[in-house]
């Protein structure tokens, strides 16, 4: 019965009506500083590169071969910041929250209402991909946000790779080939990249649209109450103008309301009735009067 909700829940997003602020090829743009810093930021050290030609590691993955100047880093993923993207995103309330927002089995019974924090924490480093997801989600049923096709695209393209890399070294730990246990290598390294870019570009998106809600890109448009409509009545002499400019005498329509109608203006017109009239004997004699 949950599976069946949350996928009809995933066919309604498809349904919204709202875009997001910005795609995710745009948040480099629109925001380099935070999508640096989610992309670098973490704290989780894979390994250091000690030099060059040697058995190195990548993402927990040895890759032989490969001309990489010494000292450069790994490359780091972001829990710091999944974390504090899904307290503003609870308006930092976190009496509000739920394991991975309430989208997985999971959700209501890790003991999250004892030690929120906690659990948050536990969360975003233990289940880094999915804390990311659940905000997405509440973000988007929070203001009816689809996603575009382009960002579909990126994130399906980042789930085939792992998914092919996964069956690269299922196939090179059966077969024991030396040659295609580098390209599993090869190909899970180029999988985790795509992984970690597209994570950053997320959580930089999720950073723009609660900027936008908190009304960072200047005030929100107010809807103004529209004014109370006044009903006609029959000693009005012409109806409240609600809504519509006022019509005038002499308009091919939406004449005056009203009994008598007003006379234009200039009536009756100049020189009318004439001076000879009635003319002299007018009425004849012996008509009553």
């Amino acid at each position: 019965m949950a599976s069946q909700e949350h996928l009809d829940k995933m066919q309604l997003r498809q349904n919204y009506r709202n875009l997001w602020h910005t795609d995710l090829m745009g948040t480099v743009k629109v925001d380099s500083p935070y999508c640096c810093l989610a992309f670098w930021c973490g704290g989780i050290l894979i390994r250091t590169w000690e030099g060059r030609g040697e058995k190195q590691m990548l993402f927990g993955v040895n890759v032989r071969s490969i001309a990489i100047p010494q000292n450069v880093h790994s490359i780091l993923i972001g829990p710091c910041v999944s974390y504090l993207l899904r307290k503003r995103a609870l308006y930092n309330d976190m009496s509000r929250y739920v394991c991975c927002a309430g989208y997985m089995p999971c959700s209501g019974r890790c003991g999250e209402s004892r030690c929120p924090e906690l659990c948050l924490a536990t969360e975003v480093f233990l289940c880094f991909g999915n804390s990311v997801a659940s905000t997405r989600f509440m973000l988007q049923d929070e203001f009816n946000i689809q996603t575009t096709k382009c960002d579909n695209c990126i994130i399906g393209f980042m789930f085939c790779l792992q998914q092919i890399a996964c069956i690269f070294s299922i196939v090179a730990m059966i077969v024991g080939s030396e040659d295609i246990q580098e390209a599993s290598q090869l190909l899970s390294c180029l999988a985790d990249m795509v992984y970690c870019t597209v994570c950053a570009c997320m959580q930089t998106q999720h950073k723009i649209e609660m900027d936008k809600r908190d009304g960072m890109f200047g005030p929100q448009p107010v809807m103004a109450v529209p004014p109370a409509q006044q009903m006609s009545r029959i000693d009005q002499q012409i109806p409240p103008s609600i809504g519509y400019p006022p019509q005038t005498y002499g308009q091919s329509y939406g004449q005056p309301y009203g009994y008598p109608p007003q006379p234009p203006q200039g009536y009756p017109a100049a020189g009318y009735p004439p001076s000879n009239h009635p003319p002299p004997g007018y009425p004849p004699s012996g008509y009553p009067k």
